[in-house]
């Protein structure tokens, strides 16, 4: 059941299942100050791409240098989508059985900054449990990622987490090299080259061109270990109504691996806006206690 709580933060941070995220820090321990990321065997960077896993799909293997193969488009033509400085998306997160908003989230795009000599997008998110819940589970935790401009995988990744009185702060640097050394005074998480962390993930998602692509792999670091994780494109003209107004959606299931097996105890489904501003305005896990649903509620 361990591994299985673990992910529930990585999917929590990934699609901003606050109410989710709940449900796990309910039932774990703080993660230590300094985590390290454990090996993802399930692909190796270096490995060759596999013909039969590559039909219809945009990276589903990690050729060398550990980037997913992207269909580069002609000259001139514009991204299907491109975050916006000072973007911010706030989020009620609701469970069913609860029938009440239990925790809300705000997800930044703070600013376009330099990061270890790149250009790289600062992403943060802030997660508060609502009264009366927090009598029950108080948390205040942050999340900060600075994620390359154009490919969107993790330079530094951070958590500062204030969870029942317990305060943890984790910073890490991502070093996909072995031989590259951590910076002085600062930990590392060795991943493989091509890495996203979860809000990272996220925008990724948004600017894929899902009218070209029905699936998308990468790692994903989740501040504590990788990921193999899928997105797949299910449905398109999908219609939601949340707080925020009625959209027309695309529809992408989440699949993750752990060291090679997929995880079936619960059922992720994001919900883009069929625009050009990708906005995530749904975000679903049926678990096997509850569904939680986490509803855009304002954007600007």
């Amino acid at each position: 059941m361990g591994k299985k709580l673990i992910w529930l933060l990585l999917v929590a941070s990934l699609l901003l299942l606050a109410g989710l995220y709940i449900y796990w820090n309910a039932s774990r321990s703080m993660p230590p100050s300094t985590p390290v990321a454990t090996s993802w065997p399930a692909i190796s960077p270096n490995a060759p791409p596999n013909p039969s896993d590559t039909h219809g799909r945009l990276g589903s293997s990690l050729p060398t240098g550990g980037e997913p193969a992207v269909k580069k488009e002609p000259a001139g033509v514009p991204p299907v989508f491109a975050l916006r400085q000072g973007e911010t998306l706030e989020f009620d997160a609701n469970v069913t059985k609860l029938d009440s908003t239990v925790a809300r989230l705000k997800v930044a795009a703070v600013e376009k900054r330099i990061s270890g000599g790149k250009a790289a997008w600062h992403l943060q998110a802030l997660v508060h449990t609502e009264n009366p819940y927090r009598m029950i589970f108080e948390m205040d935790d942050q999340f900060d990622s600075y994620s390359d401009a154009g490919s969107m995988t993790s330079l530094q990744y951070e958590m500062h987490l204030n969870e029942r009185g317990q305060k943890v702060d984790s910073v890490q640097r991502m070093l996909p090299s072995l031989q590259e050394p951590a910076p002085p005074g600062e930990s590392a998480a060795r991943v493989l080259p091509g890495t996203r962390d979860p809000l990272g993930m996220l925008h990724y998602l948004r600017g894929v061109d899902w009218a070209k692509t029905s699936e998308v792999r990468c790692p994903v670091y989740d501040g504590r270990k990788l990921y193999d994780v899928r997105a797949v494109l299910v449905k398109r003209g999908a219609a939601v109504s949340v707080p925020a107004g009625k959209y027309t959606t695309i529809k992408i299931e989440i699949h993750v691996m752990d060291n090679g097996t997929e995880m079936k105890d619960a059922h992720f489904l994001l919900y883009l806006t069929n625009d050009a501003a990708r906005l995530p305005v749904l975000m679903e896990a049926v678990l096997p206690v509850a569904t939680v649903r986490v509803e855009l509620n304002h954007w600007k």
